[in-house]
């Protein structure tokens, strides 16, 4: 798959992995962790990116925990229609980007957030664009946090090791986030591993 059919295929995206579909879940043990591992290195007046925040149920748990200077991106607009409907005080509140994150990322200032974090994001964006990451590390000042799936969960069926299919359309590259941030000077000081994501923190190193 190209770049441009990859993000094609989380554009106006319905059903299963659709912004509706999350938003019925709502905050889960994935956005505890992440909140966690900002906490680890900045407190509630620390100003957050999301990277692929999608309808805002891992910025709404912030929310509900005091934090405050919210910005989210996400490539799909049903997304912000439906983080209206569902956390209509977030949308309100929060700062957002519709976007792809390569098209977005490099007007952001170096170290303009004090946190930054994606959630099943980042695993999506294709080989072409991983000059991204780099940018990820740039305008992070303080703390980045990764929850990627980072091995198949299930034996994958396509001979390829390093990538697999979300519904047999969407490619889910597995890359080693460790390796990438710290590669790229930043400090990895937390990893817990779950069934599904690893989760990482990276503090930027003084």
């Amino acid at each position: 798959m190209d770049p441009d059919t990859v993000r094609d295929a989380w554009t106006d995206r319905a059903g299963r992995y659709s912004p509706a579909y999350y938003s019925h879940y709502g905050p889960d043990e994935t956005s505890a962790l992440v909140r966690e591992g900002l906490g680890t290195c900045v407190g509630p007046d620390a100003s957050v990116l999301e990277l692929g925040c999608g309808s805002g149920r891992h910025l709404k748990h912030l929310a509900d925990h005091g934090f405050e200077d919210l910005t989210g991106i996400d490539i799909d607009a049903g997304a912000f229609d439906t983080m209206r409907e569902t956390y209509p005080e977030l949308a309100a509140d929060g700062t957002f980007h519709c976007a792809p994150i390569e098209d977005r990322i490099e007007s952001f200032d170096t170290g303009q957030f004090d946190a930054v974090y994606s959630v099943e994001t980042l695993q999506h964006l294709h080989p072409d664009v991983e000059w991204v990451f780099a940018e990820i590390a740039r305008v992070t000042d303080t703390v980045l946090v990764t929850a990627e799936i980072e091995r198949p969960v299930q034996e994958p069926p396509d001979p390829d090791p390093d990538v697999n299919y979300v519904d047999d359309d969407t490619p889910l590259y597995y890359r080693d986030w460790s390796e990438i941030f710290t590669s790229l000077g930043l400090e990895e000081v937390g990893v817990v591993r779950g069934d599904r994501d690893t989760t990482r923190t990276f503090r930027v190193s003084d």
